[in-house]
């Protein structure tokens, strides 16, 4: 783990430089050698995922946004691939997030709701994150802005270290994350104060570009997920070249959050270059959700939504409907329209870094789409607001529905039924037309709602005893067999051997405790015709997984 300084100009130093240009270099001038690659992904790539806070469908300029300019994210989406049917957990933020990390979308996951709208869970040692999966294949792991999930406590299972992070700065807090200049940061377990006059989204930059320059044999997997451009529309001296337009003030800021967050981005990207990892880096950059309307901020202004309906906390397209995109040197730029959601992270980076892909996720892997060939297609899509509001889609058709007084329902709720083939924009409600076609898809809904369906993945260690308590979980849908379980790092110190372990199947071991030294659990296995190796180092406070009911 790098030591950790903080060394950030004041406010006033980063007037002069927070809208300088960082122009994104150039990725396609490799010669023959990028030719020879296009269509193709690195094996078990490093991993960049920014997620953007609150970014709607149009601000940026792939996506038509035309008022605010986003030259950077313009040109990784000409160079990658385009995913214009790319859906987020949930229309806002905890839920969101919760759906991106565990594979699981909020009919079924542990977070559904951010904290006004009822009781907020916590992530518990049930959830299993693409960090974890990642970290157990090898990879070192960090997440660096807005965690999103509290308390803000170190050594708690919610806490980015115990779900699978190796390195975390930034907030832990949903609310915290609203302080653009905060009093304090948390790094790991430690809280790090500051005076209230740095800006947040410089020092996760700063810290970001650290851990990409930082020595390693190791591939990395970076989720970097800033705060921008969450309300307050906040900023470290004025709105650069907005500064003057005839907007509210809110709006001019806001614009240049969306500014600032396209230079962050190029930043991220001439730091893979500077070190030589671009060519063996996939940069996916995606949003938690539609734009907001808050403390003065008109979307409207800005099409932000594009040609969908509403915004954030809706689950009409507009409030669901994100940007994504795809870039590493060997992809073929294209346009992709295959709906895919933000639970199907979690089977897609364990694709990618070649690592069993659990079972009982409601995401699928996309990894084909990125190359140009096939992927599996989800049957339906839902979204889950309890007590507020739900959506599915199937195919053409989309139905929303609405609890009892919510949104002008009436007691008896309402129910709206709209074909996204000819109506995207969500204003011809067919409900009454067809009902067959609404009732058929509520059952279906109500169907996708209810216990968290996963299996037990995954490598756990215990205390107990006199012993280090090895466990294995083949929570994967495929047999591992030649199962070698040990203590030690490169060496193992000792080792147990288990012909095969079952899907859903486990196998425990004890071991005395080692006398001197960090205690690492190892296991070696074949599945899929591959082997495979999964490390862990014990943490005091991380329990034995069991999975239990999402509630």
């Amino acid at each position: 783990m790098l030591p950790f300084v903080i060394n950030g100009p004041s406010r006033r130093a980063l007037l002069a430089g927070t809208f300088a240009g960082l122009a994104l270099p150039a990725v396609a001038s490799a010669g023959a050698e990028a030719a020879s690659r296009r269509g193709s992904l690195p094996r078990r790539p490093n991993i960049l995922l920014i997620l953007a806070d609150d970014l709607g469908w149009g601000e940026i300029g792939s996506n038509g946004q035309r008022i605010i300019h986003t030259p950077n994210l313009d040109r990784l989406a000409a160079e990658g691939v385009q995913f214009k049917a790319a859906y987020s957990g949930a229309p806002l933020c905890a839920p969101s997030r919760c759906s991106l990390l565990t594979g699981l979308h909020a009919g079924h996951s542990t977070v559904r709701e951010n904290p006004e709208g009822g009781p907020q869970h916590s992530l518990t040692d049930a959830d299993l994150t693409f960090a974890e999966v990642l970290q157990l294949s090898g990879y070192r792991t960090a997440c660096i802005g807005k965690w999103g999930f509290g308390p803000e406590e170190p050594g708690q299972a919610s806490h980015p270290n115990l779900r699978g992070f190796d390195e975390f700065f930034g907030y832990i807090g949903h609310k915290h994350a609203h302080q653009y200049f905060p009093k304090y940061l948390w790094h790991n377990g430690q809280k790090v104060q500051l005076n209230g006059s740095t800006y947040a989204p410089h020092l996760f930059r700063k810290r970001a570009v650290e851990f990409i320059n930082a020595e390693s044999d190791k591939p990395f997997l970076l989720y970097y997920a800033t705060n921008l451009p969450h309300s307050p529309s906040v900023i470290p001296g004025d709105a650069g070249e907005y500064e003057n337009k005839p907007w509210s003030a809110a709006n001019r800021r806001h614009a240049a959050q969306v500014a600032r967050l396209d230079t962050d981005v190029a930043a991220l990207i001439r730091a893979l270059r500077d070190a030589g990892l671009a060519k063996d880096t996939l940069v996916l950059f995606t949003s938690d959700n539609g734009p907001h309307r808050e403390h003065g901020v008109t979307p409207w202004l800005f099409d932000s939504n594009g040609p969908y309906r509403a915004d954030k906390r809706d689950v009409y397209e507009g409030g669901i409907r994100v940007p994504l995109i795809a870039w590493s040197p060997g992809l073929v730029p294209r346009v992709e329209r295959q709906p895919v959601a933000s639970w199907d992270l979690l089977p897609t980076l364990a694709d990618l870094a070649e690592t069993p892909v659990p079972a009982n996720l409601d995401g699928l892997s996309f990894r084909g789409l990125l190359t140009g060939g096939d992927a599996p297609q989800h049957s339906h899509l839902i979204w889950n607001r309890p007590r507020k509001a739900q959506a599915i889609r199937k195919g053409r058709w989309k139905l929303v529905r609405f609890a009892p007084n919510i949104a002008g329902a009436g007691p008896e709720g309402r129910v709206e039924l709209y074909d996204l083939t000819k109506d995207p924009g969500e204003s011809r409600d067919l409900a009454a037309a067809r009902p067959r076609i609404a009732q058929e898809l509520g059952e279906l809904l109500d169907g996708s709602i209810g216990d968290d369906p996963r299996l037990p993945y995954g490598l756990r260690t215990e205390l107990a005893s006199g012993q280090v308590v090895v466990t294995l979980h083949n929570g994967s849908a495929v047999p591992w067999t030649q199962v070698e379980l040990g203590l030690g790092g490169k060496r193992r110190a000792r080792a147990h051997t288990v012909a095969r372990v079952d899907p859903g199947m486990a196998v425990s071991v004890g071991f005395p405790v080692p006398a001197t030294g960090k205690i690492t659990a190892r296991a070696d296995f074949q599945a899929n015709g591959r082997s495979h190796t999964f490390r862990r180092a014990h943490q005091d406070g991380a329990s034995p997984v069991t999975l239990t009911s999402a509630g």
